[in-house]
């Protein structure tokens, strides 16, 4: 929760650009078959440079020069065996808890640290990698914007929530939209097809045989994404919440078990003498990265959310989650139809309660009140605003943190029968919004990932000195164990730890 940003912002510029378009016919560097496309190879590399500029500044890169250049060495070792060789191909590691990677027009390609804390070795990353590749060699983004401008332009119509909450400039709540309503609009811009995504797996698995690993090891990654799906829907039946349906770099996909039946086929396919899986290579490599969220964004710790850079800390009401954005925080009840959202007033804004409100929330009417949360300044503000829909009604509440930095705080809720439901949880919620004591600073640690042999008590002895939740689950999930089974004893295997707590 640093900025204001909306996730993915390149994707909307970038499409009523091509909207305008009337497509001709460009010959796909996979198949070579003719095919329409609103996007020419020039467009592509151009739109992928813009939206890179807004990837890296929304997410943030992993700060590591070492752990870049590793991935991107090896990006480029796979790129060069691609159908586009020619281009010049950017890899990127973000500063993402988010276990994803994606890929832009034009040879583009991200991987967060979340999806490398749960690969095992250099071969699974290449397995990734190659597949995102697979995504800009076979122009699977312009065929995305072509079909989305035959679809016409009620597909990208945003969701109610969102358009609200974005009028009361709230900015990148179109995503916290479609995760309260799941709209059919926005999956199906948010997703490519289900060819597209089997094909990307294909050519996966040839860019993985060209640079001498072993294909097989394709579906070793899709086995521990599988395993991973399978322990937030252990961990949700636990806290009597239905299983999660996205968030994860399968999420999108075809079924896992479509997919591991034709990578399975598909590495049958290639035969030669494969490169070691790179696994000692590997560790060493993410032996230091940040796991789970990175101080710098703050930290979410059972139900508490900690911001050591802003000072600030709140809690969620029992059976909330909190969603940890760059562009915002939202502590989302169990329901899923009502949040509390929380973000930095820009500094454009102003730097009073009332200048923020005037400028920011831009209202036609309403009343102030002046409060005090755990000693803060606060403003609450209600009243309304004029649309082209009418009157729009705001409840606001303004707080000056540590150092003058304002936050806002919005209640939000799916329809008027969901917010008024949710109303005891959002007071509570909003009530424990403190500036962080001296416990809250010891809570407030950063884990980061190391290496270590495995020892005769295996995980459980593991776990004992883990500052993970579940933790003997956890070291079993990111080691390629959930499903069962054990390392041989001394060898490497990734633990988490805990850093001392902030002086500051």
């Amino acid at each position: 929760m640093v900025q204001t940003l909306t996730r993915r912002i390149g994707w909307p510029l970038l499409l009523a650009t091509l909207l305008t378009a009337c497509g001709s016919d460009i010959v796909n560097p996979v198949t070579g078959q003719a095919e329409r496309s609103v996007m020419s190879e020039q467009m592509e590399l151009t739109e992928g440079a813009k939206s890179h500029q807004q990837v890296l500044q929304e997410y943030g890169v992993v700060s590591d020069a070492r752990l870049q250049a590793y991935v991107n060495s090896l990006g480029q070792r796979l790129a060069k065996q691609s159908h586009r060789d020619q281009l010049t191909w950017h890899f990127t590691v973000l500063d993402s808890p988010e276990v994803n990677a994606f890929a832009l027009p034009g040879g583009y390609v991200y991987v967060t640290r979340g999806i490398m804390a749960h690969l095992q070795d250099e071969a699974e990353l290449a397995g990734v990698i190659g597949h995102e590749i697979g995504h800009v060699t076979a122009r699977h983004g312009a065929q995305r914007a072509t079909r989305q401008q035959d679809a016409g332009l009620g597909v990208l119509a945003a969701s109610v929530l969102g358009a609200v909450l974005e009028s009361q400039g709230v900015s990148g709540a179109g995503r916290l939209a479609s995760d309260l309503s799941q709209t059919v609009a926005s999956g199906y811009i948010a997703s490519y097809s289900r060819d597209q995504e089997l094909q990307a797996d294909s050519l996966g698995a040839e860019y993985l045989a060209r640079t001498a690993y072993d294909p097989r090891h394709m579906v070793n990654v899709i086995n521990s994404l599988k395993n991973l799906e399978r322990f937030a829907a252990d961990q949700a039946r636990a806290a009597g919440r239905s299983a999660p349906t996205s968030g994860s770099w399968l999420s999108s996909h075809p079924s896992n078990d479509q997919r591991l039946q034709q990578i399975s086929q598909q590495a049958t396919r290639f035969k030669g003498n494969f490169a070691d899986d790179g696994r000692s290579r590997y560790l060493q490599a993410i032996a230091g990265m940040a796991y789970g969220e990175s101080a710098d964004q703050g930290l979410t710790r059972g139900q508490n959310f900690y911001h050591t850079d802003l000072g600030i800390a709140i809690t969620a009401p029992a059976g909330w989650q909190i969603h940890n954005e760059s562009s915002q925080l939202a502590l989302i009840n169990a329901a899923r139809d009502a949040a509390l959202m929380i973000q930095v007033a820009p500094p454009k804004a102003g730097s009073t309660h009332e200048d923020i409100i005037r400028n920011l929330l831009k209202p036609s009417q309403g009343r102030s009140e002046r409060l005090s949360i755990n000693g803060l300044q606060a403003t609450r503000f209600v009243g309304s605003r004029a649309s082209n829909q009418g009157q729009q009604a705001i409840d606001a509440t303004l707080v000056t943190g540590p150092g003058g930095t304002v936050f806002v705080m919005l209640p939000a809720g799916k329809n008027a029968a969901a917010l008024q439901q949710a109303r005891a949880g959002l007071a509570q919620a909003q009530g424990s919004f403190r500036a962080m004591a001296a416990q809250d600073r010891a809570a407030a640690r950063p884990w980061t990932l190391r290496t270590t042999a495995y020892p005769a008590g295996g995980f459980a002895q593991l776990a004992q000195r883990s500052p993970l939740p579940q933790a003997e689950a956890q070291l079993r999930l990111i080691n390629g164990y959930y499903g069962g089974g054990e390392p041989r004893v001394g060898q490497s295997v990734k633990v988490v730890e805990q850093a001392q707590a902030y002086a500051k």
